[in-house]
């Protein structure tokens, strides 16, 4: 058999766990391989120097095993991270780190614009988010509102067991979705309980499939 190279070998392991974790690898100064997840992206290119405060550069300048949460000042999401450093011939020369998502504990509201202030809305009662117009709108049960954080930032926020990414426009909340009827070209059409109609694109079909389990 011949000898498996680094980048198909990582693939692979990333096709275990690309829905949840993505995973980057560096050597002492930069990072050589990176794929990102559906759950959370640091939009790492290869090339890119490893930055002071990452968990690659804890890892690489204690050479132990590091695992912490990150915040969004680094690479302006928060992310839990966990790196194993590697070496060659003897050597420290790289790490390999998994990076999951931030999830926000003890918080149950979203803050949404109101023409006279702010209200807070209860994530049960959050039918979906969408981005429209370069802004989040926020859409419960008797009011629709903006919030300034990006979708990206809610999938972090957002409790999985009912939000779920379906679309680079949507958020939806399970709970309220009352029907999913198959659309074209492996998508899908959700039926919402109050009658409108969210998309599922194909990038997020099978994810979404997934977490549903059907």
């Amino acid at each position: 058999m011949e000898k498996i190279t680094p980048g198909p070998l990582l693939d692979v392991m990333g096709e275990l766990f690309s829905d949840e974790i993505s995973i980057a690898v560096s050597n002492m100064d930069e990072y050589t391989y990176y794929r990102p997840s559906k759950r959370i992206d640091l939009k790492i290119k290869p090339g890119d120097k490893v930055r002071e405060g990452t968990i690659a550069h804890k890892a690489l300048t204690t050479g132990h095993k590091a695992s912490e949460f990150i915040n969004r000042e680094v690479f302006g999401v928060p992310y839990h991270g966990m790196a194993v450093p590697f070496e060659e011939d003897g050597e420290l020369a790289g790490c390999v780190m998994a990076i999951y998502p931030a999830y926000t504990e003890g918080k149950s509201v979203v803050t949404v614009k109101s023409p006279d202030g702010w209200r807070p809305i209860s994530f049960t009662d959050v039918r979906y988010l969408e981005v429209k117009d370069r802004k989040t709108h926020v859409h419960a049960a008797d009011f629709s509102g903006t919030n300034k954080n990006s979708l990206q930032e809610f999938e972090y926020l957002l409790p999985r067991d009912s939000f779920i990414r379906c679309h680079r426009s949507f958020i939806v909340n399970v709970h309220h979705i009352e029907e999913i009827y198959p659309d074209t070209h492996s998508t899908f059409v959700l039926e919402m309980d109050n009658g409108e109609r969210l998309p599922v694109s194909q990038s997020y079909s099978s994810y979404f499939r997934k977490l549903l389990g059907f």
